[in-house]
C-alpha cells in the first residue's frame, strides 16, 4: 500500500467482515463486482477475504488481485506463517495479522498467555515484512484490553516492522469520548499509525470511528451499509460523508455511486436496505411534514445537509397525513395541474383523511382521483 499524504485512508472490509454477517455469503462474481465498486468509489484498501479458507474464497481473492485495481488488496490472517503464505499465493500486497489482546480472549478463547500473543504476532509480522508485504497488526478486542499490555503489544509490532495497528472495538462497547482518550494515548505512546475498526452494537460505530480520527488515527475500517457481524460495522457512506461535511475532509470519493453500491450489496447479501438508512436510505430526501416540505421547496438547505444527487438519490415530496398545502401544490404541478391556494386548502383535509384511512402516504393516481372527485377533470 502506497501512502500519498491523504489525511485519512479508507479500508473497506465488506468482503471479509461484511461477509462474516450471520447467514451472508457472496458468490465469487459478486465479490468481484463489489471490489470494482469499492475501487471506483475511491477506497484505498480492500480487505478481500481470508485466503487460508481455500476453495472459492481463495479463488475470489486471487481474481480480485488480478483486476489491476488502484486500491491495495489485503488478506486477513491469523498470526500463523501458513496463513500468510496462502495470502502471498493469492497475490495480495497487504496482510492483516489478527490476534486477541484482551485477557478475556487470551484466557477463554486462545487459552494462552500475553507472552504467547506477542511472540506469535512478532513472528508472523517479521515473516510478512520479509516477503515485502504491507502489514496491519490487528489487536482484536482492543477496547477491552489492558492499556499497558496494548502499548507493549503495539511497540512489539512496531519493532517487528508493522505499518499500522488496527484498534478493534470487537464487541462495540466504546463511546466516542472513551475512544478519543484511548486512541490518543495509544498513538502518543506507541508512535504507530492506527486504524479504527468499530462495531455497532450500541449504535456508535461511526461516531467511534470519527472520534478515533479526531484522536489521530489515519485509517478507518468500514463496510458498505455497515454490513458486519451482529449489529455491523461503521458504514462506508456514513464515514466518508461525515468526514466531508462535518470535518471538512473531502477524500475525493465518487459519492454519487453510494446509493447504487448500497443497493447492490444489499441484494448480494440478502439484507434489506432500510428506507431510513443514513446517507443512502430512500427516506433521506423524502419530505412529508408540511413545515419541512415547504422549507425544502423554498430552499433545500433548510432541511437537507447536502444535495441528494451527491449520493445518487433524488428529492421526494411525499403527500400524506402531515402534508401541507405548499407540498400539495408542488406535487400537482408535477402532474401539470396548477392548483390555486383555495383548491389546495380545500383538498388538503380529504388527502389527510385518505392517508389516515390507508395508514400510509398516497400514490400519484390516488391524489389525482381525489382531485377529480372534487373538481372534475378541469385542467387535466
Amino acid at each position: 500500500m502506497k501512502l500519498n499524504d491523504k489525511p485519512i485512508y479508507i479500508v473497506d472490509t465488506t468482503l471479509r467482515d461484511g461477509e462474516q454477517t450471520a447467514g451472508v455469503v457472496f458468490a465469487n462474481k459478486e465479490k468481484i463486482r463489489i471490489a470494482k465498486f469499492l475501487d471506483e468509489m475511491g477506497v484505498d484498501q480492500i480487505e478481500a477475504g481470508i485466503p487460508t479458507m481455500g476453495g472459492d474464497e481463495k479463488e475470489a481473492i486471487t481474481a480480485i488481485c488480478k483486476l489491476g485495481l488502484k486500491a491495495s488488496i489485503m488478506g486477513w490472517n491469523r498470526p500463523v506463517i501458513k496463513d500468510i503464505e496462502e495470502s502471498l499465493r493469492c497475490g495480495v500486497d497487504a496482510v492483516a495479522i489478527s490476534i486477541s489482546t484482551s485477557d478475556i480472549h487470551i484466557e477463554h478463547k486462545l487459552r494462552a498467555s500475553r507472552e504467547w500473543v506477542i511472540e506469535n504476532m512478532v513472528k508472523a509480522c517479521e515473516f510478512a515484512k520479509k516477503e515485502g508485504l504491507y502489514v496491519s497488526v490487528n489487536a482484536e478486542d482492543a477496547s477491552r484490553s489492558d492499556m499497558e499490555f496494548l502499548v507493549q503489544f503495539g511497540l512489539a509490532a512496531k519493532e517487528a516492522g508493522a505499518d499500522r495497528l488496527r484498534y478493534c472495538d470487537t464487541v462495540g462497547i466504546l463511546d466516542p469520548f472513551t475512544t478519543f482518550e484511548r486512541v490518543k494515548e495509544l498513538r502518543e505512546r506507541v508512535g504507530l499509525e492506527i486504524e479504527m475498526h468499530t462495531h455497532n452494537d450500541f449504535g456508535m460505530a461511526t461516531a467511534n470511528a470519527l472520534a478515533g480520527v479526531k484522536a489521530g488515527a489515519k485509517f478507518v475500517g468500514v463496510t458498505v451499509i455497515g454490513l458486519g457481524e451482529r449489529a455491523g460495522n461503521a458504514a462506508l457512506e456514513e464515514v466518508v460523508m461525515a468526514l466531508k461535511h462535518i470535518y471538512g475532509i473531502d477524500l475525493g470519493f465518487k459519492t454519487e455511486l453510494f446509493r447504487e453500491a448500497a443497493l447492490y450489496v444489499s441484494m448480494a447479501s440478502g439484507r434489506e436496505l432500510p428506507a431510513w438508512k443514513a446517507i443512502v436510505g430512500s427516506n433521506m430526501f423524502a419530505h412529508e411534514s408540511g413545515i419541512h416540505a415547504d422549507g425544502a421547496l423554498k430552499n433545500p438547505k433548510t432541511y437537507e445537509a447536502f444535495h441528494p444527487e451527491e449520493v445518487g438519490l433524488e428529492r421526494q415530496i411525499v403527500i400524506g397525513k402531515h402534508s401541507g398545502s405548499a407540498a400539495l401544490k408542488a406535487k400537482f404541478a408535477e402532474y401539470g395541474i396548477q392548483l390555486t391556494d383555495e383548491q389546495a386548502v380545500e383538498l388538503l383535509p380529504h388527502v389527510r383523511a385518505h392517508a389516515v384511512e390507508l395508514k400510509r402516504s398516497l400514490f400519484d393516481k390516488e391524489l389525482v382521483l381525489i382531485y377529480e372527485e372534487h373538481f372534475g377533470k378541469r385542467g387535466m
